[in-house]
C-alpha cells in the first residue's frame, strides 16, 4: 500500500506554486484544488505552469467541482448547467494534468432512488463522451455524501463505477455521518477490484440527518482509518478539515505507526 497525503485547497493562482513548494517540504504528495465556489484558474498558461510545478514536486493534483451541481433536478436547465460546470473543471483539469474531478452528484429531488440513479448515470455517461471527444485526460469521481437525503450512498457510488466506468471518491467522514458508523469490510468488498482509491477524510460533526460540518481531525480518527484501509491499494487521502495542511501532516506522521 502507498498513501499520498494532501490538503483540500491550493490557494489563489499567484500563491499556487509557492504553496506546492511548501506542501512538498512538508512531505505531502497530493493536493485537491477547490473549485467548490467556482473555477478560479481561468488562464491556460497559469494552469500549465501550476501543473508542471506539481509534477516536478511529485504532487498529485485533483479537482473538487463546484458545490452547486445537481444531475437529478426536475429542471432540465439546472442539469445542463451542472454538466457544463463539471466539463469546465475537466477542461482546466486537462491543462493542470489533474487525475480526477470530484463532485457531489445530486439530490433525490422528490424522486425515488431508482429514478434518481438512472438520471445521474445518464448525465455521467454524457459528460464522459464529451471528455473523450475533447481528449481531456481526467476521470470523473462522484463522491459518497454525508446527508441521508442526498444521492451518494456507498451502493449508489459503487454501482455508478461498475456501470459507467467512472472513478470514485470515498469520503469516510461523510460515510460516518450518513451511516453513524464506518463498515470498512463492506467498503473494501465493494471497491476491492480497484487498485487506485481517492479518499477524503477529516473529523466531522453530524446528527440524525447526517453531516453538519467538518472539524479538526483527531489522532484517534487517523488511527482508526489506517487500521481499516486496505493494505494492497494505492491511496490518495485529501484532508477536508478546517486545518487541511496541518491535519495532513499529522496523518503523514501517524501512518508509519499504524
Amino acid at each position: 500500500m502507498t498513501i499520498k497525503f494532501g490538503p483540500a485547497g491550493l490557494g489563489g493562482v499567484k500563491q499556487a506554486i509557492d504553496n506546492l513548494e511548501m506542501y512538498h517540504k512538508l512531505g505531502l504528495k497530493a493536493c485537491e484544488i477547490a473549485f467548490t465556489y467556482g473555477v478560479y484558474i481561468k488562464d491556460k498558461k497559469d494552469a500549465i505552469k501550476i501543473g508542471e510545478a506539481a509534477k516536478r514536486l511529485g504532487i498529485k493534483l485533483s479537482i473538487h467541482a463546484p458545490y452547486w451541481i445537481n444531475l437529478n433536478s426536475k429542471d432540465k436547465e439546472k442539469i445542463e448547467k451542472s454538466k457544463q460546470r463539471i466539463l469546465r473543471c475537466c477542461e482546466v483539469g486537462g491543462w493542470l494534468d489533474a487525475c480526477i474531478v470530484v463532485f457531489h452528484p445530486g439530490y433525490y429531488a422528490g424522486m425515488d432512488k431508482a429514478e434518481s440513479y438512472e438520471n445521474i448515470k445518464k448525465a455521467i455517461i454524457e459528460i464522459q463522451k464529451e471528455i473523450k471527444k475533447n481528449k481531456w485526460n481526467v476521470k470523473l469521481a462522484p463522491e459518497t455524501t454525508g446527508k441521508v437525503n442526498v444521492f451518494g450512498s456507498i451502493d449508489e457510488i459503487n454501482r455508478l463505477v461498475e456501470e459507467t466506468g467512472c472513478g470514485f471518491c470515498i469520503d469516510f467522514a461523510h460515510i460516518l455521518a450518513r451511516y453513524k458508523q464506518v463498515d470498512y469490510e463492506f467498503i473494501k468488498k465493494k471497491f476491492k477490484k480497484y487498485e487506485n482509491w481517492h479518499v477524503h477524510f477529516s473529523g466531522i460533526e453530524y446528527g440524525e440527518k447526517g453531516e453538519k460540518r467538518h472539524i479538526k481531525t483527531k489522532e484517534e480518527n487517523w488511527k482508526k482509518l489506517f487500521k481499516g484501509l486496505p493494505k494492497d491499494k494505492d491511496i490518495v487521502i485529501i484532508n477536508e478539515s478546517p486545518f487541511p495542511v496541518q491535519d495532513s501532516v499529522l496523518g503523514l506522521g501517524l501512518v508509519g505507526q499504524s
